[in-house]
């Protein structure tokens, strides 16, 4: 999306082996990294590895540039699939450099910037919607009508062990109970929940 000569680029690279973590997402950036070379991926990083994988990049390519420009922090981790070659540009040196072009070319950059932004958030976003359609089919699935007809499921397991039967990280199955809380569609403490609306489960589940 920019081209490299714009910038004043440092000498110094820094190298980083195949599986290092370079971003992590909600970061708030204090420097724009520059790929001079390997390749990238783009996702979700849970428990060690890239859960979710979004998309991937090669190198000569701005890796957070985007976010660097609307001022935003990060929607994705960034994980070196290779061995990668990266130089590290200071945020205030980028944005200096920014401030120097002619307007209408800044101004194009920061549509393109939010265009490519609001990409990756609809990623994301259908990356969520898709962990709560999992959800939803997991609770139908052990769901049992008790004496008074009430749909609920007791939790048997931790809830940990449960996300990784999902393929979704703990934290996201906690936020995606909880969302369901806040709709009404789940209730109860503790390890047993009650379903007082399983139609509008079955729904999200795509049933």
């Amino acid at each position: 999306m920019l081209p490299s000569n714009l910038f004043s680029l440092p000498i110094q690279t820094e190298v980083f082996a195949a599986g290092e973590v370079l971003r992590r997402r909600n970061e708030v950036l204090t420097s724009v990294l520059h790929l001079e070379s390997g390749r990238v991926l783009r996702g979700f990083y849970e428990e060690g590895y890239l859960r979710h994988q979004l998309g991937a990049v090669e190198g000569p390519f701005w890796l957070d540039a985007a976010s660097a420009l609307l001022g935003l922090p990060l929607p994705v981790d960034m994980v070196a699939e290779t061995r990668v070659q990266l130089r590290r540009v200071p945020i205030a040196e980028f944005r200096q450099s920014l401030a120097a072009m002619p307007e209408g070319a800044r101004g194009l950059l920061l549509d393109m910037a939010s265009g490519y932004r609001q990409q990756s958030e609809l990623a994301v976003s259908r990356l969520a919607h898709d962990a709560e359609t999992r959800c939803a089919q997991w609770l139908l699935n052990h769901a049992q009508q008790d004496a008074s007809g009430t749909m609920r499921v007791t939790l048997h397991q931790r809830k940990r062990l449960i996300a990784a039967q999902l393929g979704i990280a703990p934290e996201t199955f906690s936020r995606v109970l909880r969302h369901l809380r806040e709709m009404g569609l789940i209730h109860g403490t503790g390890n047993v929940l009650n379903l007082p609306q399983p139609l509008a489960l079955q729904t999200m589940a795509g049933s």
